[in-house]
């Protein structure tokens, strides 16, 4: 697994430009106010499947051989990477299959069906699920497409933070959630060669914290998940974005659930959008670290917007 580089992110712009157009990146004056900094938030919501994580599903299928489109492809996702599949095997004409936690968000769900997918529901989370879907890519030779241990992914996705850097050159810092850490690993890519004064930090939730404690120790590890936040739900540490984190990542906080709720609520306040759980972590974020960015210009990542409506009226309800 090589570490992409800036070439590799810009070569992947060329090729999603055709599917994907560059989202937003707008000020809130609500939340320069609350963060105490000029505050950008960059809206990947605004993606056709509401995540990010579709700039690496294009990136990486429209790169498979005759031979893997053939066999199909398989992955396991608590949704936003496997919609993201799902949207790219449907452009390039790729048999998909997304394994899912048993109790998978279901407007995730309803759209990988709607996008042609075939689910496979197995286990309690995000880590059983993806062991039984690396079970069935060896027992039925599907190209089995990892959530994080993927170089084309992690360039895919690495095109966000190259569009902040080419509309807002003097940003100095990118706040990023991370849940396998492919968002932030491809921040920390285009952050070295284009920026290197950029600070790039990441943030994941206190009940699930095995990617901050492999970070922390430079070693993957595993630890509990109990967070909410699907987005942010792994019990394990991924080594392609971690090798890469623990070489270029320049900080790493823990936010509590309940802080990502109130940002979560914050933050569809101030820009009147859909905001998933996880893409208010980076939020969440800014708010723990509101002294060190007084002054600063942020770029938050709003990850996604793929909440269900229960979700929604939880979060507005605090």
């Amino acid at each position: 697994m090589q570490v992409p580089t800036l070439a590799d992110v810009q070569a992947a712009r060329d090729r999603i430009a055709p599917h994907l157009r560059p989202t937003p990146l707008y000020e809130y004056a609500s939340l320069n106010e609350l963060v105490g900094a000029e505050v950008f938030v960059k809206h990947e919501n605004h993606q056709p499947v509401g995540a990010f994580k579709v700039r690496g599903g294009v990136n990486l299928v429209s790169q498979l051989s005759v031979e893997e489109r053939e066999r199909g492809v398989i992955a396991a996702s608590t949704g936003n990477h496997g919609q993201s599949i799902a949207y790219a095997a449907r452009i390039f004409g790729v048999v998909a299959t997304i394994c899912v936690p048993e109790n998978a968000n279901p407007v995730k769900v309803a759209s990988m069906r709607g996008l042609g997918a075939e689910l496979i529901f197995h286990g309690r989370d995000y880590d059983e699920a993806r062991e039984h879907c690396e079970q069935l890519a060896r027992e039925h030779g599907y190209r089995y497409i990892h959530s994080g241990d993927e170089p084309m992914l992690i360039a895919g996705v690495a095109t966000q933070t190259l569009e902040i850097l080419e509309e807002q050159p003097e940003t100095d810092v990118v706040i990023v959630p991370i849940g396998g850490g492919s968002g932030a690993a491809g921040a920390c890519i285009v952050a070295q060669a284009v920026k290197p004064e950029l600070k790039v930090i990441g943030v994941q939730s206190e009940a699930a914290p095995a990617a901050y404690r492999s970070w922390k120790a430079r070693e993957l590890l595993e630890d509990n998940m109990q967070t909410f936040a699907e987005g942010l739900a792994t019990r394990t540490a991924f080594e392609l974005p971690q090798r890469i984190l623990w070489d270029h990542l320049d900080d790493f906080v823990l936010v509590s659930d309940d802080e990502i709720r109130a940002a979560q609520a914050s933050m569809i306040e101030a820009t009147r959008n859909l905001v998933e759980a996880a893409g208010a972590a980076s939020l969440a974020a800014a708010l723990r670290l509101r002294d060190e960015l007084a002054g600063k210009r942020v770029a938050l990542i709003l990850s996604g917007g793929n909440a269900t409506r229960e979700q929604l009226l939880d979060a507005l309800a605090r």
